[in-house]
């Protein structure tokens, strides 16, 4: 259930996706509190699970994992045990950076980085396989990133 946020609150939130290691006197400065209420109100957000976490946004290309591709999947089988072991392994693997279990048309979606074509490939024989619960891989490979981003609109 969604919490109550309040304009400061979403300046807070818009700060701190944009810049998560913005120094609390920047921050207080940025949506107009002093510092003591604005750790307040950024530590009320953390402990109610808004903000889940601070991460550092790499460099795909420059640590040579370039490649990201979508593979979706069809299951050997819909049942509860098939998806919970898709879904245990699929969360073993660092090189799966998404995945979702779907509606409509495959039952799951990842996204997988790779080195290069011939590392996903190896990825998908190794891995998407039948021990997994998978029946089919369909891949598709973008062209052209237009947009990417991890900020939520607030």
């Amino acid at each position: 259930m969604p919490i109550e946020l309040d304009r400061i609150d979403r300046a807070i939130l818009a700060a701190v996706q944009s810049e998560g290691r913005i120094q609390n006197l920047d921050l207080a400065a940025r949506v107009g509190l002093s510092p003591s209420p604005c750790l307040r109100r950024l530590k009320r957000l953390e402990d109610a699970g808004v903000v889940r976490r601070y991460v550092a946004l790499l460099d795909a290309d420059k640590i040579g994992i370039g490649l990201s591709v979508y593979a979706r999947i069809a299951l050997v089988a819909q049942d509860a045990a098939t998806v919970e072991n898709f879904a245990q392994a699929m969360n073993a693997l660092p090189q799966v950076v998404e995945c979702h279990i779907m509606a409509g048309e495959c039952d799951a979606l990842l996204r997988v980085v790779a080195s290069d074509l011939n590392g996903y490939r190896n990825f998908q024989i190794t891995h998407l396989t039948r021990e997994n619960g998978v029946q089919s891989v369909k891949t598709d490979v973008p062209i052209q990133t237009v947009k990417s981003s991890t900020e939520l609109p607030v």
